[in-house]
Order: C-alpha cells, then structure tokens, then sequence
C-alpha cells in the first residue's frame, strides 16, 4: 500500500517558531503534488497580537482577517506549489479540525512552540482534542528559532523514520503510514517495541527462575514479531532495523530517537500498552514536548486505514 497525499492543511500563529511547520508543509505538498491550506485561526481571547484589541465588532474582524490573509501570502511568496491561504476565527483546535474535513485534508502540520494560541493548539487537553477529532493525522514539528523565515526551497530531511509498535490496531495503522513514507523517501525503516517494566517487581526468589524463563520467551516473541510486519515484497527496497527496548516507552523511544537522529516519529493515537500510556493525560504532552523530531500521530477513523494505492 502507498500512502497518498493530495491535500494538506498547515496551521501557523505567524511566530518563527511555527515557521518551521510551514516549511515541512511546502517540503510534503511540493513531494506528493498536494495542495497546501496554509491556516490562521484568529483567537479573539489573544487579539492584542493584531495591534489592538477586538470586542468582536464586525469592522474590527474584518480588519484582523484581512492582515492575517495578507501576512499569509507574504509567507509563500512564490507560486511553486498550489496553495490556498484560510482564514477562521474561534477555537484554534476547533477550528482546524473543521477546515481539515471541510478541505478533506489527508494531513495537518503544527508546530510544538509559537505564541500562546498555538501553544495552547499544541500542549495539553487542546492536543488530545484535536489529536482524537481530525479525520487524518497530525504531524507535530519542533519549533526551530534559528529559521525564522519559511523555507520554500530547503529539503526537509526524512532519511530514518521510527515507528512505535505495540502489535494493536492502531499501531498496526501508524505502521502502514510509516511503511509508505519510507518507501515515499527512501528512508530507515526502525520498527521499536518497548517492555514495560513488570507491575509487581518484588517477586519472591523462588519465582525468579520462571520470571527468566519468561523475559526470554517474550523477547525472541516480540522479535520474531517486528521482524514479520514488514511485507516480503518491501523488502525489496526496506532493510528494517527492529529494536526491543525495556522501561517506559515514552522514555525509551526519546533517547532512541536521539541517538539513532531520527527524522520523524510516527505513533498510533490509541492502542495498549506503549501507545496508550504516550497519549493519554499529561504524558502526550510530554512526547510532543520533547521528542528530538517531528512526530506524526495516527488515529483510525471508523476502522479504516489510510488511502492509498495497493
């Protein structure tokens, strides 16, 4: 199955820092031909942003919408891509969500820093809610301070891809979408489980033989396991590297994403073990925060995969 990506919607607060989604956004609609919605959504709690405040009067909005289109199309000067720009005003998740199913977008770029819109887009109760109500799925990108500006013409580096496996349904979708990006950009495929440590951890002694017995069981099952997700047929072009890790996964796929220097991490929204404890309460906020990459979150729509061509 390949992935397609025809259309794309891209959010932005207009700070440096979100800068950075917008050029990945560029990057991925240049790569797949997609059209990009490049988004703003006008936070009336924050509208000291525009230069004055707003009390919800008609002349007042129009105003703001009017600099928010006009500093959009500043941001992609160039017509080497198709792209539209949108404009709404409410709920910064709220609003995104709408326009990515109105748009039929079948991914949505944000950044993890930016002004306090965005931030409250990306951090907390806000991200779980866009997170379990967009139709596709949400890539997150670091803020990088030292590219203020938005790159039409860099190329986003994809060269090693890291897929987070619990073997659920929704791992097993966040696979099939990194399959299909390695494949798209040629990359490392790192296929990553992580034990997580036992709930009771003072066993009697007389039990530490079988607990052994048992470790070992499980590790040459769970490799056998990584090492048969991946088709026959990719391995035609995929050479996968499957790792199993012990600890909390959360923990254990930052430092592996850092040392490894991977490019983008891909994770089901929902799921058992590693992929619920990422994304339930404040430790997805934690994995957004902190992963060294760009993190692209999965969540089936009705039991359906992602489209594509087989």
């Amino acid at each position: 199955m390949r992935m397609q990506i025809r259309k794309i919607i891209c959010a932005t607060d207009f700070s440096s820092l979100s800068n950075h989604a917008v050029s990945y956004g560029v990057f991925l609609a240049g790569e797949f031909k997609a059209k990009l919605y490049l988004c703003h959504v006008i936070d009336l709690s924050s509208a000291t942003m525009y230069g004055e405040a707003a009390f919800g009067f008609e002349p007042q909005l129009m105003q703001m919408e009017d600099y928010a289109r006009a500093r959009l199309r500043q941001m992609i000067p160039e017509r080497s891509i198709d792209w539209e720009p949108l404009v709404a005003t409410g709920s910064a998740a709220d609003e995104v969500a709408r326009l990515a199913e109105e748009k039929g977008a079948d991914i949505a770029v944000t950044a993890t820093r930016g002004r306090s819109g965005l931030k409250r887009l990306i951090l907390g109760s806000v991200t779980e809610h866009l997170m379990r109500t967009l139709h596709c799925p949400l890539l997150t990108v670091r803020g990088c301070e030292q590219a203020p500006g938005v790159s039409t013409h860099k190329k986003i580096e994809l060269n090693r891809i890291l897929v987070g496996c619990d073997f659920s349904e929704d791992s097993n979708l966040a696979f099939q979408y990194g399959l299909s990006l390695a494949q798209e950009f040629q990359s490392e495929l790192h296929l990553v489980h992580v034990i997580e440590p036992p709930v009771y951890k003072d066993m009697p002694k007389s039990v530490e033989g079988a607990r052994e017995i048992i470790r070992k069981s499980l590790h040459t099952q769970m490799t056998e396991k990584l090492e048969t997700m991946v088709p026959s047929e990719a391995r035609n072009w995929c050479k996968p590297k499957t790792t199993l890790l012990a600890g909390f996964p959360h923990e254990e796929l930052f430092k592996y994403a850092d040392i490894q220097n991977i490019d983008l991490l891909v994770l089901g929204v929902t799921g058992h073990g590693l992929v619920e404890s990422l994304f339930v309460g404040s430790t997805t906020e934690r994995v957004i925060r902190n992963a060294p990459c760009a993190v692209l979150s999965v969540r089936p729509i009705s039991g359906e995969g992602p489209s594509g061509d087989n």
